[in-house]
């Protein structure tokens, strides 16, 4: 049995207030001084993570009780916490909004619970006073369970409007931690999913965190930040192991898809590929020349094939290699953007040709998450197995006739492929919450049977 870090949860009162800006450059500014930071993200999402992890120097991590279920919160917490002398959990949405609209359930108010975190409540204060006050109030008082214990005034015009804020907020005993003025200089570049992810612009996406790190030290007061965090009492419990039990299958080597394209991995499915006794050879479809040698399977996750859609047909190489590979039979396993690139064709351009469907851009957003049931069995999944998802994405796929598909989804009927050794889908899966499915796929890549 361990004790938690101390911690924080980095929450908003809604979407776009600025979340990102104050945990990456919290991260930043207290790494910066020398201390050791978690960071985690709540949620599916990848691309914040991303940003955290340059922050921090150590993998971002998502903490998500859909995809996972709520028992794994915390001991994913402790895993990825390990070593660290404090963690910076950043919320999804606004703090109370859940998965099911009218619920909390994997809210960032839900994880604060969990994890016993007080909470950094980020307030857009750009068009409002006194009315800032009300607007704490409310979100400080409406679930007793969980504890505002500080607050960052994020867009403040000038120093007369921080100070109505302050006078403002004084009375209610929440303590301002910080005021971060209006500035377009401190914003990531942004596309059709969010932020552009860190690995697309590394050498930007480094410099806006370290100045985003000057910023947040000095608009913040991080001695104050400190003590909140500490103020979380103790966490006891079990940290997750990707450990497989049992003498892993010799020979196991996974070739898994990285790079600008290819960026949306969830680290714990790393981590549990290695625990299965996988060896991981990485490789980037857009300009490596071949696959990896010795690779006996293929991981392509999630990313932006679409941006980078003349490079990954360009290279014809590396395309051909993944066809003859997934002809032989050989495991595939394709998320999302790992999908558009095994299609035919993506938006006319040649792609891998794997799967006899095309695919295409759209201007309709698909998002949300999954429920989902195995149709086939896979070097993934054996049929039957049911799983929770997500889906985040602006294209389309159309399969031709006879194509098998992987699953049945609750209320919305089936959905990717199985074909050979190959599972394709759009659904991004966490796989802490089902070990058994990538130490099947580690057996598949070893030639061992399932």
């Amino acid at each position: 049995m361990v004790a938690g870090a101390p911690r924080l949860v980095v929450a908003g009162t809604h979407s776009g207030v600025g979340k990102t800006t104050v945990a990456s450059g919290l991260v930043a500014a207290l790494a910066a001084r020398g201390l050791r930071v978690a960071p985690f993200k709540v949620g599916p999402d990848f691309i914040d993570p991303s940003y955290h992890a340059l922050a921090a120097g150590r993998p971002g991590r998502n903490l998500d009780p859909f995809l996972c279920g709520e028992e794994l919160v915390r001991p994913l917490f402790l895993h990825g916490a390990r070593g660290a002398d404090l963690a910076v959990v950043e919320g999804v949405m606004g703090l109370f909004d859940g998965e099911g609209g009218g619920g909390d359930f994997a809210s960032t108010a839900h994880v604060a619970r969990l994890l016993g975190a007080p909470v950094l409540l980020v307030v857009d204060a750009s068009a409002m006073a006194r009315s800032a006050a009300a607007v704490v109030h409310g979100y400080s008082t409406f679930d007793p369970r969980v504890r505002v214990g500080g607050v960052v005034l994020n867009r403040v015009g000038s120093d007369a409007h921080e100070r109505m804020l302050r006078e403002a907020l004084s009375p209610l005993g929440v303590p301002v931690l910080g005021a971060l003025r209006r500035d377009g200089r401190l914003a990531a570049p942004e596309r059709h999913l969010g932020l552009v992810p860190a690995a697309e612009r590394r050498r930007a996406a480094g410099e806006a965190v370290r100045r985003l790190g000057e910023v947040i030290g000095r608009r913040l007061d991080l001695e104050g930040v400190l003590r909140l965090a500490r103020s979380a009492g103790p966490l006891e419990g079990e940290p997750w192991s990707p450990e497989a039990p049992g003498p892993p299958p010799p020979g196991a080597r996974v070739a898994v898809a990285s790079g600008p394209a290819f960026s949306f991995l969830y680290e714990e499915n790393l981590e549990l590929l290695r625990g299965a006794g996988a060896e991981l050879l990485f490789f980037d479809p857009a300009s490596s020349e071949g696959l990896p040698e010795g690779a006996g399977a293929l991981y392509l996750g999630g990313g932006f094939p679409e941006v980078y859609a003349a490079e990954l047909s360009e290279n014809r190489p590396l395309r051909e290699a993944v066809r003859l590979f997934a002809a032989a039979g050989r495991p595939v396993v394709a998320e999302c953007g790992g999908l558009l690139y095994l299609a035919r064709s993506l938006d006319g351009r040649e792609m891998c040709g794997v799967l006899d469907a095309g695919a295409r851009m759209t201007g309709r957003l698909t998002l949300g998450y999954r429920r989902a049931r195995a149709l086939s069995g896979s070097s993934l999944a054996e049929a039957g197995t049911e799983v929770r998802g997500h889906e985040f994405h602006y294209s389309a796929v159309e399969p031709a006739a006879g194509e098998r598909p992987a699953w049945e989804v609750e209320g919305r009927g089936p959905e990717g492929f199985v074909a050979g050794g190959v599972l394709a889908s759009y659904l991004h899966l966490h796989w802490a919450a089902r070990p058994q499915m990538p130490r099947r796929l580690v057996r598949a890549a070893a030639g061992v049977g399932a």
